[in-house]
């Protein structure tokens, strides 16, 4: 999954794809350089970002999805915590709605049943735009599972579909460091839940502050991250560095037996 981002002050790409035609153009580059999926998203989750209307969000990300449907068939998902941002974007052609906010907002599940749609329940204490200063946990994992359990129930009783749901822990959002790393070291807890899991682990600040490096010196952290993640049960990487994540990933299933080499002729 390559993360596009129509925001201006993007925790990663610090607004490089906030123009509709370098947003288009950085998704169509993903796809080409291997991503099967593509995350269009116009608010950032942080507290400290820019206010934005419902009706402003929907002008940054339809345009976007509709741009990338005209071109391609890729998986396409909104990052929206927002019912009437999720329907506007399923409309324009979007598979799947990204929520953040574990599907808190009382309209989003009926939204995506009624599209058909799938959905992305992630973990986060307070969900997007609030503050949670020094969050705290008994045991991560455990609590992060049961979150995720009871919102997967929530989604199921509003009428979608079960094998339209995937998980996400959540890496980073209102947790710390050694809570993120938890996580990735127990993450075949989260995938034992059933649902196909998502790792949105991207250049994040566990893996800044792990290895005590700014932002644009976290691909190698990164590269690491999402392939102890794939080893424990991931099945969909969030990521901004897409040739790096691809290479990363097809040499893991390579060597899980999951893909066969491309050009094997060494001494044979």
């Amino acid at each position: 999954m390559a993360i596009i981002n129509r925001t201006p002050n993007s925790m990663h790409d610090r607004g490089r794809t906030y123009e509709l035609d370098l947003a288009v153009r950085a998704a169509r580059r993903a796809v080409a350089d291997g991503a099967d999926w593509v995350d269009i998203g116009g608010l950032a989750f942080r507290a400290d970002q820019d206010d934005l209307s419902v009706a402003a969000e929907i002008d940054r990300v339809a345009p976007v999805i509709e741009a990338v449907r005209a071109a391609s068939d890729v998986v396409i998902s909104v990052d929206t915590h927002r019912a009437e941002v999720a329907r506007a974007a399923l409309a324009a052609g979007a598979d799947v709605v990204n929520d953040t906010n574990g599907i808190r907002e009382a309209a989003m599940a009926k939204a995506v049943a009624e599209a058909g749609a799938a959905v992305v329940v992630t973990h986060s204490i307070g969900g997007p735009r609030t503050e949670v200063s020094r969050p705290t946990y008994t045991d991560v994992v455990s609590e992060v599972a049961h979150f995720l359990r009871e919102r997967v129930r929530h989604a199921i009783d509003a009428g979608v579909a079960p094998d339209r749901i995937i998980i996400d822990p959540g890496h980073d959002l209102n947790k710390n460091t050694y809570h993120s790393l938890e996580l990735t070291r127990r993450l075949s807890e989260i995938a034992a839940i059933g649902h196909p899991t998502l790792a949105a682990v991207s250049n994040k600040d566990f893996i800044g502050e792990t290895l005590d490096v700014p932002q644009n010196g976290r691909v190698e952290g990164t590269i690491v991250a999402n392939v102890v993640c794939v080893l424990q049960g991931a099945r969909i990487l969030r990521v901004h560095d897409v040739p790096q994540a691809v290479a990363a990933v097809r040499m893991t299933e390579a060597i899980l037996g999951w893909r066969a080499p491309v050009s094997p002729r060494h001494n044979l």
